[in-house]
């Protein structure tokens, strides 16, 4: 693995997982695309990892694609379409192995979140930022779509349409208190603590059952998109009676009683 993402265990149960690249406000190069991807499918497999943290390494959380330094891979401008779907794929790939981890992902923004660095920072289930923090869709500024790697399918969903096509559409930079205001993070810290304060969050998760902690988390992404209310209640129904059989709830439930 390379020291591109770097992996921390700060206390059982909890993963910190770091951006490496401060030099670059932690912009995604070809090096720190494969470490991260790895590094997610290694998490994602691991019983004793309860809950993730998602951070970056200096003053930024995550610039977005290094245009200017990626790497093998990064395409000519007279690429074939073809071959860029295939590195569009790539990239909108991480988000969505974000998204798919059975353990919920606390993103702990701490500086600038654009363009890739957004999309994985809404992929995440807890979102929580410092006060320096800064967010940004910047593909529209370059003459391209401001949808890309799952934006336009999570920003809506968190923030509401209307903000999110402004958001999408101007490429203006957000700032943290704009972002706590429109819901797009769940709380403001100051920023030698947010890393602290993600770390409690998600340690909270990890002392919880994890297959009751996995069943919300499911339930939440999929009653996002319910077809009804009566759809809704039938898979929160299904998961508490099978949560409710598992020998964890029933010695947790002795602690109540």
């Amino acid at each position: 693995m390379t020291d591109t993402v770097t992996v921390t265990t700060p206390c059982p149960g909890v993963v910190v997982l770091q951006l490496n690249r401060p030099e670059r406000l932690n912009a995604l190069n070809s090096v720190m695309v494969g470490a991260l991807a790895a590094t997610l499918a290694d998490v994602g497999t691991d019983t004793a990892t309860r809950a993730v943290v998602l951070t970056g390494a200096g003053r930024g959380f995550c610039s977005g694609i290094d245009v200017r330094d990626f790497g093998d891979g990064m395409l000519e401008a007279d690429a074939p379409a073809l071959d860029r779907m295939r590195f569009q794929e790539t990239m909108a790939a991480l988000p969505r192995a974000l998204r798919a981890l059975p353990q919920p992902v606390v993103a702990a923004v701490n500086g600038p979140c654009v363009g890739a660095g957004l999309a994985l920072c809404l992929a995440a289930d807890i979102r929580i930022c410092s006060t320096a923090a800064s967010f940004g869709n910047a593909a529209i500024l370059l003459g391209l779509s401001g949808a890309e790697m799952g934006m336009s399918y999570h920003l809506p969903r968190i923030v509401g349409t209307s903000v999110a096509a402004d958001w999408m559409l101007t490429g203006r930079t957000v700032t943290a208190a704009e972002a706590d205001r429109r819901g797009l993070v769940s709380e403001l810290v100051d920023p030698e603590g947010l890393v602290d304060r993600a770390v409690e969050l998600a340690a909270l998760v990890a002392g919880l059952s994890p297959f009751g902690v996995q069943l919300t988390k499911r339930a939440l992404q999929v009653n996002t998109d319910a077809a009804s209310l009566d759809a809704a209640l039938e898979l929160e129904n299904r998961n508490q009676v099978l949560s409710h059989a598992t020998d964890e709830a029933a010695a947790r439930r002795q602690t109540w009683t």
